[in-house]
Formats: structure tokens, sequence, C-alpha cells
């Protein structure tokens, strides 16, 4: 089991769940109450489920494809560590994994 611990966008709220090896980032987030909308349903067709790795988990976690970098590129307040949770499924042998829920987000069915 991992240790998944979401930092509120205002770094003032923690929220630690449990998660399975092949768990996805974006179910586990949603289950637990999470502000991730997945408006694509993990299609890669949008940021709205973007996230920020801290940075000790980011290398630990296999890179993100070419679609999904792009993608970034459009995610509102985007880091060198930002991921789309809908592409992250948790390894099997990452003890813990510490993302942050960004600042601002982009609702891009209205785009």
């Amino acid at each position: 089991m991992t240790l998944v611990r979401f930092i509120s966008a205002d770094g003032k709220q923690i929220r630690e769940v449990r998660a399975g090896a092949g768990d996805n980032l974006l179910d586990i987030a949603q289950g637990c109450g999470q502000p991730l909308e997945g408006t694509c349903e993990g299609q890669m067709a949008c940021s709205t489920c973007h996230v920020i790795v801290a940075a000790e988990d980011f290398a630990r976690l296999p890179r993100a494809s070419e679609d999904e970098e792009d993608m970034l590129d459009l995610a509102a307040a985007a880091t060198r560590t930002s991921r789309l949770s809908c592409q992250i499924d948790i390894p099997a042998d990452m003890d813990t994994l510490t993302v942050q829920i960004p600042p601002e987000s982009r609702n891009m069915q209205g785009v």
C-alpha cells in the first residue's frame, strides 16, 4: 500500500489516503473529495486533473508522455513537477506520494 498525501491549493490542509499498486491517482483523488475535475475522464483531452507532484516523488514516477506534456502546456499554474493525475497509476514500489492541488485551474469545457 502507498500513502498518498493531497495538499490543498493553499497548503493548509493535508488529506492522507492509502492506495494500492496500479490504482489511478485521479480516481483516488475524486474518491476522497479532492477538487480535481477530470472533465475528459482520463482521455488526456484536458488539464482539469493537473497536480503538482512533490519534487522528491516526481523522479520516482514513470515519465510523462509527449501527449501529456503537450496537455500540461495548457494547465494553469503548471510547474516543472506538474502531471495529469489521470496518467499516474501508483507504482508497486512507491511507499508515499505527495501531490498538491494547483492554486488555479482552467475549465477546459469552456474553451
